[in-house]
Formats: C-alpha cells, sequence, structure tokens
C-alpha cells in the first residue's frame, strides 16, 4: 500500500511529457517508404530530441495557411493540443502558388492574419508557438542560392517581431548551407536525380527544386534543432542538435 501510494506520487509530480507539433506543409510531413528517397524534415527532427520528447507531426502535402484551415487540419491541431506543447508552424510554399490559387493568400494580407491567428490560438491554449520560415529551394542565379520565399519570409519575420513569437529561421539557415556547399553538392539534399540515379522510385530521373531527400530532411530538422535548442524555451533543454555538417543515409527515418 505505502509502494503503491509513493507510486502516485512520483507520477503526480512528474513533469508533465513534452511535445513538439508540427504544422506545415509537404516539406516537414511524413512519408512511407513507398516515397523514399522523398522524406520531410519533421521526420528525422527526433533524432535532435531527448526520447521522451513525442513529436506530433501534422504536416501535410499542398497545404497553405488557408487549406489548412479551410480543410479542418488547425481545428484538429488545438483539438489535441495540450499546455506546454511547442508547436513549430512554417507555411509559404503554397502559400505562394498562384498556379492553383485555391492555396494562395497574400503574403501581406491573408498569410500575415492567418499567422497571426495562428499564434494567438496556440497561447489560448498555453502551448508555446514557433514560427518557422519556409526551408529554402534548391535555386541558383549567378553562383549564389536564390531567394524563393522574400515576401513571405519577411512577413514571417514581422509578425515574430511584432508578437514578440521564437522564430526560426530556416530559410536563411538553408540558403547559407547550400552557398556553403556549392551549388552541385547541395543538388545532392532535394530530389534531383538523373536517369537512373535512383532506379526504384525515378527511373527516368527527376527534377524538383522543392522537396527534400533523406539528406536533405536530416539537415533541415538538424537546422530547426539548432535554432530551438538556443531558443531558451521550455523545450530547449531536451534538444540536442544532429550534425549540421554530415547527413546519415539509413535509407528511411531511423536515427544514427
Amino acid at each position: 500500500m505505502i509502494a503503491a501510494l509513493a507510486l502516485a506520487a512520483a507520477i503526480a509530480a512528474a513533469p508533465p511529457a513534452q511535445r513538439i507539433i508540427i504544422a506545415s506543409d509537404s516539406t516537414a510531413a511524413n512519408y512511407g517508404a513507398d516515397r523514399y528517397p522523398q522524406m520531410g524534415w519533421g521526420m528525422v527532427l527526433k533524432c535532435s530530441l531527448d526520447p521522451s520528447v513525442e513529436v506530433v507531426n501534422l504536416a501535410r502535402g499542398g497545404r497553405s495557411t488557408k487549406t489548412f484551415i479551410e480543410e479542418g487540419l488547425w481545428d484538429q491541431l488545438l483539438a489535441q493540443l495540450k499546455p506546454g506543447d511547442t508547436v513549430l508552424i512554417q507555411f509559404g510554399h503554397n502559400d505562394a502558388d498562384t498556379k492553383k490559387i485555391v492555396r494562395f493568400t497574400d503574403p501581406n494580407g491573408a498569410y500575415d492574419v492567418n499567422l497571426r491567428r495562428f499564434v494567438a490560438d496556440v497561447r489560448a491554449a498555453k502551448g508555446t508557438p514557433v514560427l518557422v520560415t519556409p526551408i529554402a529551394r534548391w535555386m541558383w542565379e549567378n553562383g549564389q542560392p536564390k531567394d524563393a520565399h522574400g515576401p513571405y519570409a519577411a512577413t514571417i519575420h514581422r509578425v515574430a517581431t511584432d508578437l514578440k513569437v521564437p522564430l526560426v529561421d530556416l530559410d536563411g539557415d538553408m540558403m547559407a548551407a547550400l552557398k556553403a556547399r556549392g551549388e552541385l553538392a547541395s543538388r545532392g539534399l532535394y530530389l534531383q536525380y538523373k536517369p537512373y540515379d535512383h532506379i526504384a522510385r525515378y527511373p527516368e530521373g527527376v527534377s524538383d527544386d522543392t522537396h527534400i531527400n533523406e539528406q536533405g530532411a536530416r539537415l533541415g530538422a538538424a537546422l530547426v534543432a539548432t535554432r530551438l535548442a538556443a531558443l531558451k524555451l521550455p523545450i530547449s533543454r531536451s534538444v540536442h542538435p544532429a550534425s549540421v555538417a554530415a547527413q546519415a543515409k539509413l535509407g528511411g527515418p531511423t536515427c544514427p
């Protein structure tokens, strides 16, 4: 009886389990083995965290802030949000899509409004919102990485400053990583394959400057973790960033 009471007291005194929830698009989303080598950085963020931290990856391909709200995905996130959760909010790729106009938001209009709503909702639920800029595309101009997210990244920075929200500048950090590696070497971080480079999935090759492969996902996750560790948030002490210098190739989302 005494032992049972002691155990119950210990459980009651234990700190709540820490969780990171990701709201984003295809660049962070989970993928099955049939989609390899495509991976999202959210699949391997766990490799930079204490084992006790749970990652709830609600990122969905093709979503913008607008469609994430309209399809009820944001409401689904709020329904499972617990006090103390850290919510990583990253959109922009699809908000800039003027071809599939249903996704589009004006960077100085609805995009700004939606980001502020996300922040307010998370705070109202006693969670910690963290804004994340979109991961850089593999685009080059005159030998330098080309900025693909200018007005959207600028809005994220502005909202973060206005609302005093922690910021992870994945766009800027990834562009710096691309520049350090150079155009040819950094190609290996994205779904950029010549015919028969990757026979199983892309026998005819693929040229995708947006979506990342395993190495790109591991680098993206390490860059996110590096920023999180430095933000001095409650979650930060449980973040131990994986190396940004070299990424393992394990054939899936397992950790080295």
